[in-house]
């Protein structure tokens, strides 16, 4: 029996290492309660001749097992489960059993253990691809905490995995690498969580031997000193430095700590240095009444030790963003060897164990960085349980154990709600799924794979089929039935039926019928196109073009609008059946200046004859418009309103190019159209394209095109629309425009 004694500089009982087959005299020194002895002689012949799948006896793992937790102080109740979970893998009804010998208490606790064993090494087998391998081990180790409500079956998984890397490091043989990894990626951190610290490091430092040995070995090397020796300093240290402070009349508490193997080469790898700059090899901490004296300390620590310059660290005085207070400095004791030195009151250490900076919170997060981006809700809510864990879990389970005659098999109400809002279940590959309490199987489905989620038609829990609104629960494998092909009902969506209880799965039901619906609308409008095609005899007009035309972005657009009632067929006509083209083009109109008597409607240059003119497309001039020409470079003379902005400009930087021009008498007989844009703005509503488009229709306007957009605000929505029309006269548009006005919803109608 060799005992550790880094145990006791952390104020905990030694861990007791079992060596060999002197497990009865062990079990004797360490536990020797009645509850453990008879746990453990009715387990014996069950299990005896009979090794694990790691090689290790039975007995003799349950015995290690047993050893570390009395060496944390579990209650013998914890202890007597440790024999009783291998004992029930040989009964056929082991509650049955357990229960009238060793309570009702005792045996959920076994079974709970068994239940979460089985979780586990579910978990370890599972097929995960690579890159999903680092979110499968967070969500087991959420999954661990939130399945164990009693949290005293994390602390006896976590023991068992210790004590088989325990076995390992007696061996021959080669750890396996996979429980290795999963020691250190898994179970470390999970004891870092529950601040069970020396199980964290010596998790840690087998799994970092077993996984890189060389790298162990150098690590050890560079120590030049085996871990005894390395604690045995330590803890000269520590009286040495803890006698001087009494000496000098300062009232002190020191404790001691070597840091271990992995922790050092972790710090070397992500701090890139050699292991000359880790100066914190070994650490003691002075726990002082008050703030004055913290600095007293300080001054005789530097006055007793040589301090290393650079490496002093007032917290108390500049503390870090999340609240961490304490000294810090690095000195070099009598044999020039350097120790890092913290001094805190109870009151920093209480904040630095157990509040917002906490050791394990800062050491996990991203770099050292706390704050939203690195701690989830649900992290959040793993801190808060870990304060009455490590405040209350030895005497809450000496409570509970006290209370298993009366039948109180776990924690109370306040605990249990910690993990109520989630549940984790696993897929038919073992891999863990995360989902909210009270999850179905379809919310499985959808959180699996959205396309298997539509086709989820039936589903099997732990190998039973089970109906569709069954609510699941955490442990479970949930198998479903997909139909090739289909989709979802709308039954799921009904909230008295219970098929679903997630808000994602209930949005991607809603999106598949939106997508159907949207489907059936534009099939309904196509349709109504294309029969308006045909009757005009413009079967060959391609929808795309006409789209375009319109001002939409793709034929499946306009077909969406005319399937909603939104846009009128009788728009659609218009443009089929456009009125006798102008003498000029709409938009760019070319033509020679006549005299005023030629009588002919086009546009004349005050005093020169035989030139271009065209109208600007900024402002759209339509007679009786005030204009103005501006002569272009090669283009003749463009006619724009006499209030257009654009010419306003132009002036500004080319006067003498501004020309007076004028409309020429009208022909009625020719018929000349001008293009004129209408700027309207309406709350947007359903219909309200349409509703417009009729009123130009019914003033016998043809409207070429059509611009839309609708932006959400908190009133609902506004939409704003630009409507091109052909008119022979602007005095047409003011009485349109009024027309538009009535409309309802719509706020604004006005020429561009």
């Amino acid at each position: 029996m060799k005992t550790d004694p880094s145990a006791s500089l952390r104020g905990a009982a030694p861990i007791v290492r079992l060596q060999g087959e002197g497990h009865a005299t062990a079990i004797d020194a360490v536990a020797g309660t009645a509850e453990v002895a008879k746990a453990r002689a009715f387990t014996e012949p069950l299990v005896a001749g009979r090794s694990l799948p790691t090689g290790e006896g039975v007995l003799v793992h349950g015995d290690g097992v047993v050893a570390i937790l009395a060496s944390i102080g579990a209650a013998p109740a914890l202890q007597a489960a440790a024999y009783l979970v291998h004992a029930a893998d040989q009964l056929g009804q082991p509650d049955e059993v357990l229960a009238p010998l060793f309570g009702v208490s005792q045996a959920a606790l076994v079974a709970h253990a068994r239940k979460l064993g089985e979780i586990q090494r579910a978990a370890q087998s599972a097929r995960v691809e690579a890159g999903e391998r680092g979110r499968q081990l967070e969500r087991v180790r959420k999954m661990l905490l939130a399945f164990s409500r009693d949290l005293r079956v994390v602390l006896l998984r976590l023991a068992s995995r210790l004590q088989t890397l325990r076995f390992f490091s007696t061996r021959p043989e080669p750890c396996p690498e996979a429980l290795a990894a999963e020691a250190q990626q898994l179970f470390a951190p999970l004891a870092n969580r529950l601040g069970l610290w020396q199980i964290k490091w010596e998790l840690e430092d087998l799994s970092f031997r077993f996984l890189d040995p060389e790298g162990y070995r150098r690590i050890d090397r560079l120590l030049d000193e085996s871990r005894d020796m390395r604690e045995r300093r330590v803890e000269a240290l520590r009286v040495a430095l803890g006698d001087d402070l009494a000496r000098q009349g300062l009232a002190a508490e020191v404790r001691g700590r070597p840091k271990h193997l992995y922790s050092i080469w972790k710090k070397m790898r992500s701090k890139q240095l050699d292991f000359a700059g880790i100066l914190d090899v070994a650490a003691l901490r002075v726990i002082v009444a008050d703030v004055a004296t913290c600095y007293a300390v300080l001054g005789r620590v530097h006055e007793r030790f040589s301090a290393i310059a650079g490496e002093l660290d007032d917290y108390i005085a500049r503390p870090k963003v999340n609240g961490y207070r304490s000294l810090h400095t690095v000195v070099r004791d009598d044999d020039g060897r350097a120790v890092e030195v913290q001094i805190r009151t109870p009151e920093m250490d209480e904040q630095a164990e157990y509040g917002g900076a906490a050791h394990w919170v800062y050491k996990e997060a991203d770099g050292g960085r706390v704050g939203a981006a690195s701690a989830s809700a649900f992290a959040a809510r793993v801190a808060q349980a870990r304060l009455v864990v490590l405040r209350q879990l030895l005497a809450w389970e000496r409570d509970l154990a006290e209370d298993a005659a009366g039948g109180d098999t776990g924690a109370d109400s306040s605990d249990r709600a910690v993990f109520d809002d989630r549940i984790y279940v696993f897929t038919p590959e073992a891999a863990v799924v995360e989902l909210t309490a009270g999850a179905t199987p379809i919310d499985f489905a959808y959180a699996v794979h959205t396309d298997l989620g539509h086709r989820c038609r039936g589903a099997k829990v732990d190998g039973v089929m089970v109906p569709l609104h069954t609510a699941l629960a955490s442990g479970q494998t949930v198998e479903i039935t997909a139909a090739k092909s289909g989709g979802p009902s709308l039954d799921w969506l009904n909230a008295e039926l219970g098929f679903l209880q997630s808000a994602r799965s209930k949005s991607k039901v809603r999106a598949w019928f939106n997508v159907l619906a949207q489907a059936a609308t534009i099939a309904r409008g196509r349709e109504a196109v294309e029969r308006l095609l045909q009757r005009e005899g413009r079967t060959s007009l391609k929808h795309a073009d006409l789209a375009a035309q319109l001002g939409f972005r793709s034929a499946d657009a306009l077909f969406e609008v005319v399937g909603k009632d939104e846009l009128s067929l009788r728009s659609i006509e218009t443009l089929l059946r456009p009125a006798p083209e102008p003498a000029g083009d709409a938009e760019i109109v070319l033509k020679r200046s006549r005299p005023p008597a030629s009588g002919d409607g086009g546009i004349l240059v005050v005093g020169v004859e035989s030139l271009l003119t065209s109208l600007a497309r900024c402002c759209r001039p339509a007679p009786p418009d005030a204009i103005a020409g501006y002569v272009t470079r090669g283009k003749g003379v463009a006619v724009h309103r006499a209030a257009c902005s654009n010419l306003k400009e132009l002036r500004s930087r080319a006067p003498e190019r501004v020309i007076p021009v004028a409309w020429g008498a009208a022909d009625p007989d020719r018929g000349v159209l001008y293009p004129v844009d209408v700027v309207v703005e309406a709350s947007d509503r359903q219909g309200l394209l349409r509703d417009v488009s009729e009123v130009f229709a019914k003033e016998k306007m043809n409207v070429t095109g059509v611009k839309s957009q609708s932006v959400r605000d908190a009133g609902g929505g506004t939409a704003f629309m630009i409507f091109t029309i052909e008119i022979g006269s602007a005095a047409r548009v003011a009485a349109a425009l009024a027309e538009v006005l009535r409309v309802p919803g719509v706020r604004t109608a006005r020429r561009k």
